[in-house]
């Protein structure tokens, strides 16, 4: 049975026909007026497609906006705070260009850009220029044939800077960090640039010359203190002198 509104307007449309507007009342619009109306039921929720370790990724916070239906992003800590340290990821080196590529994935933190810290030996580190929050993947250049380093990433936002533990004693990664051949836990890891092909022939091609060269003034010192000072001969043993007629003693027969 139609509403109070409706009967209404079907009332005042019966005993005024001239009235502007009305039209007579169908039950079966009534119905499909009503299935409009019903409310739809939201779908399973959906996750947006953002990936911490991607190179030049959107923030989700975009995504959301951007996509046709609302999507869901992972959580992260409060802006007010530092973010957390991001995560090193694979350190790719070219020993012939003296550069590595460096890889991380951002944290569960608002950020608002990245940079890189690069430690020799046990001096100061070298900062990298600033990055965007998209960037994963930066370059170093300028690394020595057969050096070590220790790589840092630091993420900062307006609250702060994530933070950065550096070489351990004696220059070494520092714990939680990549090894050698072992993946990153931490924002840290260690780089060893191999020495160049070629800086390894030339190295075998001067140990090679060098040998010879001792080799060559050995024999010339040799030979040159045989003509100054002369061979030492060894001095003969004089042969014992026999009588004539006389051999060698002879052992004694027995008698038979």
């Amino acid at each position: 049975m139609p509403g109070p509104p409706r009967l209404l307007w079907l009332l005042l449309a019966v005993a005024f026909p001239g009235v502007p507007g009305a039209q007579p009342w169908a039950p079966e619009a009534v119905g499909e007026e009503e299935e409009e109306e019903a409310p739809r039921t939201p779908g399973p929720p959906v996750l947006c497609d953002y990936d911490r370790c991607r190179h030049l990724q959107v923030p989700c916070r975009e995504l959301q906006s951007a996509g046709p239906t609302a999507c869901l992003c992972p959580g992260l800590s409060s802006p007010a705070r530092p973010p957390w340290p991001p995560r090193l990821g694979d350190v790719h080196v070219a020993a012939e260009a003296g550069s590595a590529e460096v890889r991380w994935c951002a944290p569960s933190s608002p950020v608002h850009r990245y940079w890189l810290l690069l430690w020799e030996g046990g001096g100061p580190p070298r900062k990298s220029g600033p990055f965007n929050a998209t960037v994963r993947r930066a370059e170093l250049k300028g690394l020595k044939p057969g050096g070590a380093y220790v790589v840092c990433v630091v993420a900062a936002n307006a609250a702060g800077e994530s933070s950065a533990p550096g070489p351990g004693p004696g220059g070494q990664a520092p714990e939680g960090s990549a090894g050698a051949g072992g993946p990153a836990l931490g924002p840290c890891g260690r780089v060893v640039v191999p020495p160049r092909p070629l800086s390894l022939v030339h190295a075998a091609v001067g140990v090679g010359a060098a040998l010879a060269l001792l080799s060559c003034g050995a024999l010339a010192w040799h030979f040159w203190l045989r003509e100054r000072c002369g061979c030492p001969r060894r001095p003969r043993r004089p042969r014992a002198a026999n009588p004539e007629g006389t051999g060698p003693p002879r052992s004694p027969r027995r008698a038979n």
